[in-house]
């Protein structure tokens, strides 16, 4: 095992999955080949049009995305041998890559994708070494920072980081997103107990509501800021009794949703760290994830920050001129 050093040097935290991603196209509708009253015995297989293999995982989308909007984020994970290629691209690109334990007798974790032409996405999820991460100070990194974000990662590493995390002085955005399957409902509870923000698409609070019988609105009334995002159909950005819903910005053409709820969380946590209104920050986060899914992969697109602000400028005129490109440059 081998890390770089101890410190920790961006402007937000992000422990989440560091992956390969597998993305796989199928070319119709998933849903059309489940039928609902056989669910108990599913037998399936999809004959998939493409198959790509991908730098990827919650964290290094994020942190990605991150870069792009002026952001140095620190990403907290442990990976595998193989993973030298993708280290060197996040370092080029401004990623405090610090708090990245190495494992040679490991091999990354991977995650294997398949989504349909209607955003409908089927995914599963091999941990590699994430756990190890577990071993990583997260009240120290969190004490160092104005946010931290705790995503999809190993179990025991979500755990203790979202114990950690909360009991920092930074603002703890939680984001359990697939691994609501593998936690229980008293983890799932006391990560969302000790957050300053929890996030999730509808879907995922219905779950979430399942495990924890906690309602949307039970979750708003613990933390300080609660987002549901909607694909297409935009997000809602709940903060002290107040709902503030957004509209999606407008696409140039969907490719792979892929990363987009990745997206979204890094241009979240932009617009947050700028302290703009809900309205505006719900914007960005939007905007953020549009580029995402316009392209096949999660860290395929890129922009400059006079590129990204003329968008938001076209995609939202009612907002134009509240962005400047200098709010995104490093």
């Amino acid at each position: 095992m081998s890390t770089t050093n101890s410190g920790a040097n961006g402007e937000v935290v992000i422990s989440a999955s560091i992956a390969y991603d597998y993305l796989m196209s199928f070319g119709g509708s998933l849903a059309d080949h489940i039928i609902p009253d056989k669910t108990h015995v599913i037998s399936v297989s999809f004959l998939v049009e493409s198959l790509k293999r991908i730098h990827g995982g919650v964290g290094g989308n994020i942190c990605y995305n991150l870069s792009l909007l002026g952001v140095r984020p620190t990403l907290v994970g442990a990976v595998g041998s193989d993973f030298g290629p993708y280290m060197a691209e996040l370092k080029a690109i401004g990623v405090d890559t610090s708090q990245i334990l190495t494992y040679d007798d490991h091999l990354t974790a991977s995650a294997f994708m398949m989504a349909d032409m209607k955003n409908n996405q089927i995914a599963s999820f091999y941990p590699g070494p994430s756990d190890f991460a577990a071993q990583i100070d997260g009240k120290v990194l969190g004490d160092a920072v104005p946010y931290t974000l705790l995503g999809a990662t190993g179990p025991e590493t979500m755990k203790k980081h979202a114990r950690e995390f909360g009991a920092s002085s930074s603002r703890l955005i939680y984001d359990p997103a697939f691994q609501i399957i593998l936690l229980s409902g008293e983890d799932l509870a006391e990560g969302i107990a000790g957050a300053w923000a929890t996030i999730g698409n509808d879907y995922e609070f219905a779950m979430l509501e399942r495990k924890t019988g906690l309602s949307v609105d039970d979750i708003a009334a613990q933390c300080e800021l609660v987002i549901v995002t909607f694909g297409e159909q935009g997000s809602e950005l709940r903060q002290s009794g107040r709902t503030v819903k957004v509209p999606a910005a407008a696409t140039r053409g969907v490719k792979d949703p892929t990363g987009a709820g990745d997206a979204y969380r890094a241009g979240l946590i932009k617009g947050l760290l700028l302290e703009q209104d809900l309205e505006i920050v719900g914007r960005i986060a939007g905007l953020t994830a549009v580029h995402a899914v316009e392209n096949v992969g999660p860290q395929e697109h890129s922009y400059t920050p006079t590129e990204f602000v003329d968008r938001f400028d076209s995609a939202f005129p009612d907002m134009a001129g509240t962005l400047t490109a200098e709010m995104f440059a490093r």
